[in-house]
């Protein structure tokens, strides 16, 4: 693995590189990030990030995120991921693992090998290890010397497409950073002029953003039927909906990012609820990013649940996901015997029109 520099976070702030870019020069290679005065930051709010330099494997361009006290949702832990930061033509494809400096066993190319392979398509957007580790356990860990401890990102690109466009190695244009001072704007409720209660808890926002995102929440704000006029008015109370998926939904808006809903126990009813909740507010871009996370929870146990939310909703692309995993041999037996297909017969008959046709030879 080739070295593709270090970055410096000292009390809560990265310190300047002695270089515009840190480049490893070849398809693998890694980036240091070395956290000074952790005990200042580890009661950072939940979901507040720092990144770091620029710096670049296999010629693209990257950066890693460090979540003193996890990304959302994920109180308690350190959550670090590493994010493309630049345009790509083509998927670019990397093998990955998340380390501490000491941990020599996890940083090996033949380690890196065995990993997973993921796409990278968009700019600005990664992958995020949410529970990297538990802030007790670093406590009692060797990893934490003297208020300081050293992760290592090791990174192997399998393919790769053109990146957009040519960048000079003499200057690094950064990424877009709109959607974090939103986001920053959302988190210090500045200027905020609309208040949501939803269950027992209350969310301030900006009537123009969620306006210019939603439709739904233009006509609901500035039409005819609007509520509340000021800040001062009486909270908008949203009916139906966990306070978990309201928070999700409004960091979505404010981002355009996928949600981090986290490693729960009920990941997968959450992506349900805030594909529902997308649907309501008309934010496509989000109810495909639920459709595309659903796919991966479709088993014997959850298809009828996600195949009748993607009949409630019109998901197209869900139901195809759910017919093609019910198409597979014993698949639809096993299904067909638990609690949920009689609903479903009952609920959706559509949806069973659907199946037999499709399993009619």
């Amino acid at each position: 693995m080739s070295f593709a520099g270090v970055s410096l976070i000292q009390d809560g702030k990265l310190w300047p590189s002695a270089s515009a870019i840190n480049d490893a020069g070849s398809s693998s290679g890694y980036h240091l990030l070395v956290v000074e005065g952790y005990s200042r930051t580890k009661d950072a709010l939940n979901g507040c990030y720092i990144d770091s330099h620029y710096f670049r494997v296999g010629g693209y361009l990257w950066f890693l995120r460090y979540y003193p006290n996890g990304s959302s949702g994920n109180t308690g832990f350190i959550s670090v991921s590493f994010i493309l930061a630049q345009h790509v033509t083509m998927p670019v494809k990397a093998k990955y693992e998340f380390s501490f400096i000491d941990e020599a066993e996890k940083q090996g190319p033949s380690h890196i090998r065995k990993r997973e392979a993921y796409d990278f398509h968009t700019k600005n957007r990664g992958m995020c290890s949410f529970e990297f580790i538990k802030t007790e356990a670093l406590e009692n860990s060797k990893h934490l010397k003297n208020d300081r401890f050293t992760i290592r990102w090791d990174v192997l690109i399998i393919e790769g497409g053109d990146a957009k466009g040519t960048t000079s190695p003499f200057i690094t244009v950064p990424p877009p950073n709109m959607q974090r001072h939103f986001t920053d704007l959302l988190m210090a409720k500045e200027g905020t002029d609309v208040t949501f209660k939803v269950g027992t808890e209350a969310f301030a926002a900006h009537r123009c953003i969620l306006a210019a995102r939603s439709r739904v929440f233009k006509a609901e704000l500035f039409g005819p039927m609007k509520e509340g006029s000021t800040a001062t008015a009486e909270a908008i109370t949203v009916d139906d909906m966990d306070a978990r998926v309201f928070r999700a939904m409004l960091a979505f808006i404010y981002s355009d990012l996928e949600p981090e809903l986290g490693k729960e126990d009920d990941e997968d009813v959450m992506w349900q609820h805030l594909l529902g909740a997308a649907d309501r507010y008309d934010l496509q871009r989000l109810k495909l990013m639920c459709e595309d996370k659903l796919c991966r929870f479709i088993d014997v146990s959850t298809t009828t649940s996600i195949l009748a939310l993607a009949e409630r909703h019109s998901c197209d692309g869900l139901k195809k996901a759910c017919y093609d995993f019910l198409g597979a041999p014993g698949k639809l037996k096993a299904v067909a015997a638990t609690d949920g297909f009689d609903h479903l017969i009952t609920s959706c008959p559509s949806v069973m029109k659907e199946l037999i046709a499709m399993l009619a030879p």
